[in-house]
């Protein structure tokens, strides 16, 4: 039986290796024929001695078939985006801002930006162990089964000196061939092609079933290693040990001494981006020495150490054909120019957004007229000019609406908007569906219907708003086509599920114009249940921190508005909550009312995250910056040099943990 398990391991290692060769290297050492039977081999000894199965084992790579619901899970760090800069001279900015703040010499480690699916791997004791999706960057999708398929992702890792545990971060792409050849398959089926490669591994990596992904043939390139006991204190020199861990980093990445050398590879990246095999949108910066970054810290949305340079958008000329009319949740009416079809950053583009009537207007656009394309940030092809020297025939000339496209109602404009909207929001189709798609989403009510499943409903006759969601059975749904039992039950078990989601995300998906989630948590806290919300007057909601007179305004309009009212009575007697729980009001107090802080560094018995809670529960404020208003620095552990230098000026109380812990009379 020893033979048998030194057997099976050897060929695991060898297998290994290979497919690290072949992946990663893209230097093949044996034939796919000669690999095949020695993977045929592993399986057969597995299959005959499964007390030696191993999750991380190669035989494993092409998934299983069972279909499992993605969990989700808080990341052990936030996974922060990055600020984005689009010239020359803001990166010049970030270079200056940051020697002026270090006050020493410094390197900028220069990276490509891929453009796919960001995830963070957790390895233990040298395997991987969960794969997490980014998600909202506190929490994402455990997507281990899919991820153990992607063949360039080191599954054990290999030589030595790896921490005993850390995370890496990279980013999942399909590599151009890959998606062409799919969108040809698509084609011939008669499918619709997917729209660009990271939209297609995005879609592969939600797929519930493993053997799927694995069909997709996806890869992934790495940019970041977190741990405590990291082989060097160089995130240059970190990245070159996890290459020879096994993992796929980039040969592109250089360290840069001058700014002079960091535009050399941002002009030569720009141009010879556009012979690799996968999509790149841009150039990542960030400080090499780590102990450098944790001096300038973070912002609550991204690093200081670090900025992304975006590409400028490539930019074509078609012509426009027609202008259609989209009506948006909340009623906006955005024009959409369809165009003559045409390439942009390699994918094909037939329709662009047009922004408002106003920019609109200014384009002068006629029917025919040849229009400069781009997609802004890579993403959203948009109408940034029109040739008016090839104009030969002066087609009609495009004007904006004056009623609904949907419902016929005549438009209306806020003043000091550019935005036109239709208010007939409890008639028109689009906004109806809109909001039931907003309640639905995972950050509101968390129910098991996305926005085509939602229209489905809707065009189907089965809801007419987000209280008839409470009101489907499951044989509603379960004799639909595309459905069964199995996906009846989860939906509606969902439906129930989210009667208890609390206050503040149901005030959320309701979907007030411009009540986001924080302004859900201000409203909440303060008023602590509907009643009082809804009866608040215009000069109470303005008393509430960080709610303005737009959000006072539209509050006091929802709920002046008869049907809305009806709605919340319907959902609130279907056992929706519309009062702060019990907990959340036992854990409130007015310790801190009145009181600004600043939160800086990091801290050991709670995350940022959390301090920015209690101080909420205990009647506080947080903001991001320091300023004379400031009343408390909350400093942890490398408290950013700046933050610290103007409190002192200002001669604000910097506070540590423990000090702030004692203020709200928690003992630890």
């Amino acid at each position: 039986m020893e033979e048998v398990k030194q057997k099976i391991e050897q060929l695991r290692d060898e297998i290994n290796r290979w497919n690290y060769q072949y992946y990663v290297l893209a230097k093949p050492a044996i034939s796919d024929f000669a690999f095949d039977m020695k993977l045929k081999e592993l399986e057969k000894l597995e299959a005959e001695y499964p007390e030696y199965d191993d999750p991380n084992s190669p035989t494993h790579r092409v998934g299983s078939d069972i279909n499992k619901n993605f969990t989700q899970v808080k990341h052990r760090s936030p996974m922060l985006s990055l600020s984005n800069t689009y010239t020359e001279g803001e990166v010049l900015d970030f270079y200056t801002r940051t020697k002026k703040v270090l006050k020493s010499d410094f390197e900028l480690v220069c990276e490509l930006k891929y453009d796919g699916v960001s995830i963070s791997l957790l390895y233990e004791q040298g395997e991987l162990v969960q794969a997490i999706t980014r998600g909202d960057g506190v929490v994402g999708d455990d997507i281990t089964a899919n991820i153990r398929t992607i063949k360039s992702i080191p599954l054990k890792l290999m030589g030595s000196g790896y921490p005993d545990v850390f995370e890496i971060r990279g980013e999942v792409l399909m590599p151009w061939p890959v998606f062409n050849q799919i969108n040809e398959d698509r084609a011939e089926e008669g499918e619709e092609p997917f729209a660009n490669p990271r939209n297609a591994a995005a879609g592969a990596l939600k797929n519930q079933n493993p053997q799927v992904v694995a069909q997709r043939k996806l890869d992934a390139y790495f940019y970041y290693l977190i741990g405590r006991d990291l082989p060097y204190s160089t995130h240059y020199e970190n990245l070159q040990a996890a290459r020879s861990w096994g993992f796929k980093i980039s040969d592109a990445v250089k360290k840069c001494e001058t700014q002079e050398k960091v535009f050399e590879y941002i002009q030569y990246w720009d141009k010879e981006r556009k012979n690799l095999p996968v999509t790149t949108d841009g150039v990542v910066l960030k400080v090499n020495s780590l102990r450098q970054q944790t001096g300038l810290g973070w912002t609550s949305k991204s690093p200081r150490w670090a900025i992304a340079y975006k590409f400028q958008a490539e930019s074509v000329e078609t012509r426009l054909l027609s202008v259609d009319f989209q009506v948006g949740r909340t009623g906006t009416v955005t024009p959409v120019a369809n165009l003559e079809p045409v390439l942009l950053s390699g994918t094909i583009v037939k329709r662009a957004t047009l922004h408002n009537a106003s920019i609109m207007k200014a384009f002068d656009l006629h029917i025919g007229d040849w229009c400069y394309v781009e997609k802004g940030g890579e993403i959203i092809p948009k109408i940034t000019g029109v040739n008016k020297a090839s104009r030969t025939v002066l087609g009609e000339r495009v004007t904006f609406i004056t009623n609904c496209p949907a419902c016929g109602t005549p438009l209306e404009r806020r003043e000091g908007e550019v935005a036109y909207f239709c208010p007939n929001h409890a008639h028109c189709d689009p906004q109806i569906i809109g909001a039931i798609v907003h309640f639905a989403q995972r950050k509101a009510m968390n129910l098991m219907a996305g926005p085509e499943t939602i229209e489905f409903f809707y065009k189907k006759g089965l809801i007419k708003n987000t209280a008839d969601l409470y009101e489907l059975k499951m044989e509603d749904i379960s004799c639909l086509e595309g459905w069964g039992e199995k996906s009846a039950a989860n939906f509606i078990e969902s439906v129930e599920k989210s009667k208890q989601v609390p206050f503040n995300r149901v005030l959320y998906a309701l979907g007030i114009r411009d009540v986001g989630e924080t302004g859900a948590k201000r409203l909440t806290g303060y008023f602590q249940n509907i009643e009082r919300l809804s009866t608040a007057s215009y000069d109470r909601l303005m008393s509430v921190d960080d709610i303005g007179e737009r959000i006072a305004e539209n509050v006091r309009e929802y709920f002046a508005d008869k049907e809305n009212i009806e709605l919340v009575a319907r959902l609130k007697s279907y056992g929706l909550q519309f009062t702060l729980s019990i907990t959340a009001l036992a854990e409130r107090t007015r310790i801190l009312r009145g009181k600004t802080f600043v939160i800086s560094g990091t801290f050991s018995q709670h995350s940022r995250d959390e301090y920015k809670e209690l101080i909420e529960k205990n009647g506080g404020k947080n903001v991001s910056s320091v300023s004379s208003n400031t009343n408390y620095v909350l400093a942890g552990e490398n408290m950013g040099p700046a933050k610290l230098e103007k409190a002192r000026k200002l001669c604000i109380k910097i506070i540590s943990e423990k000090e702030f812990l004692a203020m709200i009379n928690i003992n630890r």
